[in-house]
């Protein structure tokens, strides 16, 4: 793994920027965006303009890479990123905003595809499982660190503009030395919603809610944390301790979906999250009880984050393994979708029902997570008997990169379970 690892390095280093910009972008808009007096909904409205752009990224991407090249791709995507990262500092409405999202995540979205098809394309078989883990880590990782940069400066000035734009260069320098041959490239095959629908319902229902919680997370929390009054380097904190739950969750719950019914997992974790949203609904004071508001986010985050990863296993535990790739990345495609209506659903509890609202925003679509799962436990039929082993993903793959996970695939049992 370590020899793969170390001829990926180009990738891997490009990656680290990329998400360490991303990470801080998304939150340093959202804290801008209050400042420069949006309101919630309109912050709401222009950050789901982001997944939109990722979903039509998905979608177009791929046909250019055919025509230029990689590399042609990776460095105008990037240059787009960093120009538009400071565009903002010279527009100051929420449509614009919400244009120049759109253009960053179709942006961002191709940069995932380059990486993720190239990262295929220069590893084997035997080394494709592994790498997916350190594509997880580094993923991750590069957003928490994103989140710690916001202590740098405030969201009023320009140096965390500057910031996100830099980093973004930086993403091509590895990319552009490498020694490496371009690989390959294929446009990967779709399977319809209907037909993922009829193979995986839960797979796809799952993932569609946890698209929805996920935004709301990442972007709402940081509405909420203004909200209550906490500087931009203690809501940075709060984002870095959702996704750092996320990351000291994924695996006990993926490991622990591989010896029970993974069913039980998806009715459990977000069973157990229920209670603590309403725990943080409730919470008195909580900019002044901050220990206990990061502690409890962590916890909502590890419940929430992992599920979607899970939902994935849950659906490839019963596909044929030639199905494996193809179901896999449509239902990247059905979590986009669902990402796009977080942020603006968690703007709006929020401007309803007040900072609180968020939290019982949450609830509910956990509470609709465990009433589906409940029906399918009850309506399907047993557990699958050839399980693969789940492994750790997060919401910014693109669909190429399912192409990674086919490694895990080894039931060859194509009765739905679900």
């Amino acid at each position: 793994m370590w020899a793969a690892v170390r001829s990926s390095w180009p990738l891997f280093t490009g990656m680290i920027f990329l998400m360490v910009s991303n990470g801080l972008l998304v939150t340093l808009l959202t804290l801008r965006a209050g400042e420069l007096g949006f309101s919630e909904s309109a912050i709401g409205l222009m950050q789901s303009a982001y997944p939109v752009g990722s979903l039509l990224g998905c979608l177009i991407a791929p046909k250019l890479i055919i025509r230029v090249g990689h590399i042609r791709i990776f460095a105008a995507l990037a240059s787009i990123c960093s120009g538009v990262a400071l565009v903002h500092l010279v527009t100051f409405d929420p449509w614009s905003w919400g244009g120049l999202r759109l253009l960053t995540g179709f942006c961002f979205s191709g940069l995932y595809i380059v990486a993720e098809s190239w990262l295929n394309g220069s590893t084997n078989n035997e080394s494709r499982a592994s790498l997916l883990s350190v594509y997880f880590v580094i993923q991750t990782g590069g957003v928490m660190i994103g989140q710690m940069l916001l202590n740098l400066s405030t969201p009023e000035g320009i140096l965390l503009f500057i910031v996100v734009s830099i980093l973004i260069s930086f993403s091509l320098v590895p990319m552009l030395i490498s020694a490496s041959a371009t690989p390959p490239y294929e446009l990967p095959e779709r399977i319809s919603l209907l037909e993922l629908f009829r193979l995986s319902p839960m797979g796809l229902t799952g993932s569609f809610l946890n698209g929805i919680s996920q935004t709301a997370l990442y972007v709402a929390l940081a509405i909420y944390g203004s909200a209550i009054g906490l500087s931009s380097g203690a809501i940075g904190g709060l984002i870095g301790f959702i996704t750092l739950g996320g990351v000291l969750f994924q695996f006990p719950l993926a490991k622990l979906s591989d010896r029970i019914d993974r069913r039980l997992v998806i009715v459990g974790a977000p069973g157990l999250a229920i209670p603590v949203c309403f725990f943080l609904a409730m919470l008195d004071n909580p900019s002044e009880n901050y220990l206990l508001l990061y502690a409890m986010v962590t916890i909502l985050g590890g419940l929430t984050l992992p599920l979607y990863s899970i939902c994935m296993a849950h659906m490839n535990d019963h596909l044929k393994p030639g199905q494996v790739v193809t179901a896999s990345s449509t239902l990247v495609l059905v979590l986009a979708v669902g990402m796009t209506f977080g942020p603006t659903l968690g703007a709006f509890a929020i401007s309803q029902y007040g900072p609180e609202g968020l939290f019982y925003l949450l609830a509910t679509i956990s509470a609709l997570t465990v009433v589906t799962a409940l029906f399918r436990l009850w309506s399907g039929q047993s557990r699958a008997q050839n399980q693969i082993t789940a492994v750790a993903l997060t919401a910014n793959l693109s669909p190429e990169a399912t192409n990674l996970y086919r490694e895990a695939s080894t039931s060859d049992n194509d009765d739905p379970d679900f």
